[in-house]
């Protein structure tokens, strides 16, 4: 596939990353020539030094031969009109844009068609935080969410801790305690490094857990990974932005909700919309202890702060963790500041690269990919392929999951196979449309595995002829 990426920031650098090795013909363009030949330093790609904007950039990159265009740039306008410049001078047939303004997309119906602006698929990073965010809040102890099959089947992580009553025992020892339960281990991080798992792994205090299971069955896993937790009641939100406005909006008839906003006049504008029996909006400094002790801080489940500012999320956030609240979420843009904290006392981080790059691979990926969502910031992946064809065009239709070869660090965790959701072992058979749910640890891999799941290319003309 021809690919053309307008911005060599963290989105697009990290799309080049992922996209690079799975037989896609990349081209970067930006206007910042140091951003442009630090990833050509890196990567075998083709770099243009320009406006994404400007019809000869555009043709530079050669345009009029791309099958997809991908506009992530810092301004929206500049996405926009790239689109509107694929489509009408250069026929692109596919178009993803990233768009921050709250206004246009709460304008999206009718802003991005093709009689409009013809986007083909948005990305709106603000509002897929403030989802992630949502998932996190309604299973209280993960760390990371993310849905498959149909909402049907979550891929999760969790901390292990004394008082889960299956740490410090082999993982074989979770089938006994969960009879009947859809779900399977499938990953385990022992202080920040990947570990070889097996049925005689024994589960330690401090490891990261990964695990699928049906949604259904996702808080009892949690149960017996740590000490089961209360639902949250009382929320704090750092922030009057757009995340944490649609956040509390989203979560104010189901928890009590406190919002703190610094400046005067948008906590005004916020405390206009909402009824203040649902949610009560200050003006406040976050980190003004006195405030904090007023509005009871110690008495918070969880305080989630979602600023603009990096610094003020995590200062906020240890500071409100200090003073007695049990849990924190924090955004946080940069991507040192995650490595820097990640054994320190914030619970949750959440970073709009990682919900921007997920989001742009599951429209960009082709070959029955239906889903992805990068895992362990972008250290692994879980993804949801279809299987298509038959057994004489497939490699792993109609073979048992322990005849089939699959590359280094793909782990199968769960199948969807029509209204069915179970975990496969070693006799089951694949079938034409299964859904699979698989657990990528190496990247590298990931063309590999898309090669092995993906038909022959006479099963398509073969049906194509018969179409006709």
């Amino acid at each position: 596939m021809k690919i053309i990426i307008l911005g060599a920031g963290q989105v697009g650098s990290g799309l080049v990353e992922y996209l690079v090795n799975e037989n896609n013909e990349i081209t970067l363009v930006d206007n910042n020539y140091e951003k442009l030949q630090a990833i050509k330093n890196r990567f075998d790609i083709k770099v243009v030094q320009g406006y994404g904007s400007y019809p000869a950039t555009l043709r530079s990159a050669d345009a009029d031969n791309a099958d997809l265009l991908v506009a992530v740039t810092n301004s929206d306008e500049i996405n926009m009109l790239a689109c509107q410049l694929g489509y009408s001078l250069f026929h692109i047939p596919q178009k993803i844009a990233r768009i921050l303004n709250h206004d246009y997309i709460a304008e999206k119906e009718l802003l991005f068609a093709d009689q409009a602006i013809p986007v083909d698929n948005i990305i709106a990073p603000e509002n897929l935080i403030m989802l992630e965010i949502v998932k996190l809040i309604e299973f209280p102890g993960v760390t990371q969410m993310a849905e498959f099959a149909d909402g049907r089947l979550c891929m999760a992580s969790v901390k292990a801790y004394y008082g889960g009553t299956n740490v410090g025992y082999p993982i074989s020892s979770l089938k006994k305690t969960l009879n009947n339960v859809i779900a399977k281990i499938i990953a385990i991080y022992r202080q920040d490094k990947m570990i070889i798992i097996n049925d005689n792994t024994v589960i330690e205090a401090g490891d990261e857990v990964y695990f699928i299971a049906a949604k259904s069955h996702v808080k009892q896993v949690i149960s017996t990974l740590q000490k089961q937790e209360l639902p949250y009641r009382r929320i704090m939100i750092i922030g009057g932005g757009n995340i944490a406005r649609d956040l509390a909006m989203n979560i104010c008839n189901k928890y009590s909700v406190k919002l703190i906003e610094t400046n005067q006049n948008r906590a005004t504008e916020l405390a206009n919309e909402f009824d203040p029996t649902s949610v009560q909006v200050f003006c406040s400094d976050p980190s003004d202890q006195n405030f904090l002790i007023e509005e009871h801080i110690d008495m918070m489940d969880l305080v989630i702060a979602v600023t603009d500012n990096d610094e003020t999320n995590i200062m906020t956030a240890l500071l409100a963790k200090k003073m007695g609240a049990k849990k924190a979420i924090v955004l946080i843009k940069k991507y040192a500041y995650i490595n820097l904290l990640s054994n320190n006392a914030i619970d949750v981080y959440l970073s709009p690269k990682d919900a921007t790059i997920s989001a742009l691979l599951t429209n960009i990926r082709r070959n029955g990919i239906n889903n992805v969502k990068t895992l362990k910031h972008g250290l692994a992946e879980g993804m949801e392929i279809k299987l298509t064809g038959d057994s004489a065009s497939s490699g792993v239709i109609g073979k048992k999951i322990k005849e089939i070869q699959f590359p280094t660090g793909i782990i199968i965790g769960a199948i969807a196979r029509g209204n069915d959701i179970f975990i496969p072992g070693p006799e089951d058979v694949l079938q034409g449309n299964d859904l699979i749910i698989f657990f990528v640890s190496e990247k590298r891999s990931i063309k590999d595995l898309i090669k092995l799941t993906s038909p022959k290319a006479t099963y398509f003309a073969g049906n194509s002829k018969e179409r006709n």
